[in-house]
Formats: C-alpha cells, sequence, structure tokens
C-alpha cells in the first residue's frame, strides 16, 4: 500500500498499450501511465495491469495520473501469449462471474470450446453462467432445437447454470440484467456469437461495433481487439474479451485436469487408484458411469482430448 496522501485508488477499465483508462472513487475517467515495473504473482506477463485490477494512482499536474501500486487480484483468467510461448496475456481479474456465450448456428460453438473455457475458470474457482444466445435462430429447427437441449441438459447436470437469451428479440435479457447487479463480470465467446449486441442491449447508447458473421465459413469476424470493461445501469461491470479461440491456464496441471471437471472429481474417490486420471487405469469409476451413461461420453471424450493433447494444445 502506498502512504501518499495524494493517492488515489481506482479500478481499470480499459488498456491500451502504455495507456491505462482508470475510474477514480466519483465514477470519473482518468488517463493513467505505470509508474515502474511490476512483477505479478510470479508468472511472465505480456501485460503488467489488467482490467479489472484495483490501482493506486497520483494525479499528475497535466491531469493524467501514475500508477504506483497494484492491489493484489483475487483472480484473473489469462490465455497464451501469441507471441511468447512462454509468457501469458491476462485478459481480466477480480471477476465474480463468467457468462460463456454459446451459438447452435451461425456460428456454431463446439462442446470442445466451452469445456475447455469451463476447465479454466474452474481452476481458477470463477463460476460460470452458460447462455445460449441466438434462439430466435433456431425457431422451427429440430436438429438444432434438440442439439440445443442437449447442450442445455449436460450441463445443467453437472452444475452449471445455463440461460436461454436472444438479444434480437429481448429473451432473456431483463433477467441478466439483474443478474448483474453488483460485481464484476466476464463476457466471453467465439466471435461473431452476440458478445457487444448483448452489451449494447444492456447498456443502451454505448454502440459497440458488431460484425457480422462470415456466410462463406460461419465464423465470427473479430470487432473487439482488447478487453474492456463497461457500467451497467443499475450496478455492475461488464468485460467484453476478443473472440478467443482457445484459452490455457498456465497453472492448470495435466496430472489435476480432471479436477476440473465436477462430475469426474465427484466420482474419483470410488477409483481403484488415487491418483487415477481416468484414461485406461483399472477400476476406473469415472469410465463406468461413462459406460453406463450417468456422466456424458461427449464431456469426457472432451477430457481425453485435452489430456492426450495437453503438452502441444492451448494450455501450452
Amino acid at each position: 500500500m502506498s502512504s501518499d496522501s495524494n493517492t488515489e485508488r481506482g479500478v481499470v477499465f480499459k488498456s491500451t498499450g502504455s495507456w491505462y483508462d482508470v475510474q477514480d472513487g466519483m465514477g470519473k475517467t482518468v488517463r493513467c501511465r505505470i509508474k515502474g515495473k511490476f512483477r505479478l504473482q510470479g508468472i511472465r506477463t505480456t501485460n503488467p495491469i489488467a482490467v479489472g485490477d484495483f490501482v493506486q494512482f497520483v494525479r499528475e499536474q497535466d491531469g493524467t495520473g501514475s500508477i504506483d501500486t497494484i492491489e493484489e487480484r483475487r483472480n484473473f483468467i489469462a490465455r497464451k501469449s501469441v507471441n511468447l510461448s512462454k509468457e501469458s496475456h491476462v485478459v481480466a481479474s477480480n471477476l465474480d462471474r463468467a457468462f460463456l456465450i454459446v451459438t447452435i448456428a451461425k456460428p456454431r460453438t463446439s462442446s470442445g470450446f466451452i469445456d475447455r473455457f469451463l476447465v479454466t475458470a474452474e481452476a481458477i474457482g470463477i463460476p460460470t453462467t452458460i447462455l445460449f444466445n441466438k434462439m430466435d435462430l433456431i425457431e422451427g429447427d429440430e436438429e438444432a432445437s434438440s442439439r440445443q437441449e442437449e447442450l442445455e441438459k449436460i450441463y445443467s447436470d453437472v452444475g452449471y447454470k445455463t440461460r436461454r437469451i436472444s438479444a434480437k428479440t429481448g429473451l432473456g435479457i431483463a433477467e441478466m440484467k439483474s443478474a448483474l447487479k453488483d460485481g464484476i463480470y466476464l463476457l466471453s465467446g467465439h466471435s461473431g456469437v452476440g458478445k457487444s449486441t448483448i452489451i449494447n442491449t444492456l447498456i443502451p447508447g454505448l454502440e459497440l461495433a458488431t460484425a457480422d458473421v462470415s456466410d462463406s465459413h460461419s465464423k465470427g469476424r473479430h470487432t473487439t481487439t482488447f478487453a474492456e470493461m463497461f457500467a451497467v445501469p443499475g450496478g455492475g461491470f461488464i468485460i467484453d474479451t476478443p473472440g478467443i479461440k482457445g484459452f490455457g491456464l498456465v497453472a492448470l496441471k495435466k496430472e489435476t485436469l480432471n479436477h476440473q471437471f465436477p462430475e469426474f472429481f465427484e466420482l474419483l474417490q470410488g477409483c481403484k487408484f488415487n491418483n487415477c486420471v481416468h484414461m485406461d487405469e483399472p477400476g476406473c469409476a469415472v469410465r463406468k458411469a461413462v459406460e453406463e451413461g450417468v456422466v456424458s461420453d461427449e464431456r469426457y471424450g472432451n477430457y481425453v482430448e485435452m489430456y492426450t493433447g495437453f503438452d502441444e494444445g492451448p494450455y501450452r
């Protein structure tokens, strides 16, 4: 803690290279730079300060601020840096909940992507709600509706909250607003799943740029290039993140990957070996539960893919 009597406390809303937009105690934005160098929590990161960080700063005569302290993070979510394999990029910090936006069509979100995100969130203790967006697009489409219900069951059975929303028709938006009353919330998902449209609906007048999904590849075009936090009318903050192809987590270990699947962890005591990783060990309670249909074979398949590809996958 800085003892300077001129020191103020704020929260980082936006980071663009060497400048940070910090909201002060009065709700005003102060453009800040970092004073000196920071080493954070023993991990090498490409960005010393992330959106959601609480910082202490001193105002300069020109109205800008100088950040001299970053308060300890309750948690943070990171992805592997695109340019330096040994480093990570902190996407956001101090999160109360993550909302993962999933679409059944235009673009289609795979359960593999959902599970990679959930594993990341589980490992750092961030509860996640799965938002099924663009429900208006699957009305009357039996196959898409069936797939949506299947995914809803898979994740609600494990204990995740799921909601159906449509930014276009307003379905579920009022309920989401009330869920955002207090705290800092992360909105994530593939490009094109409607993050920016949802935020525009929640915060009238914001008018974030949105992009249509490309017809040729049914993939979204990136409209957000860096994480940014917005105040929601009525309380709470939401962080919009760039469309992320795959989350990696620096702190994740291959041998405890299975602990981040709650339904596997629950069954672990029934396994013959207490260090069972549910691959080919004898007396595995998880594989038995998959065979009996108690545990989703799709979730198990995603786990096997993550485990076997761990060392060269998005985790390293």
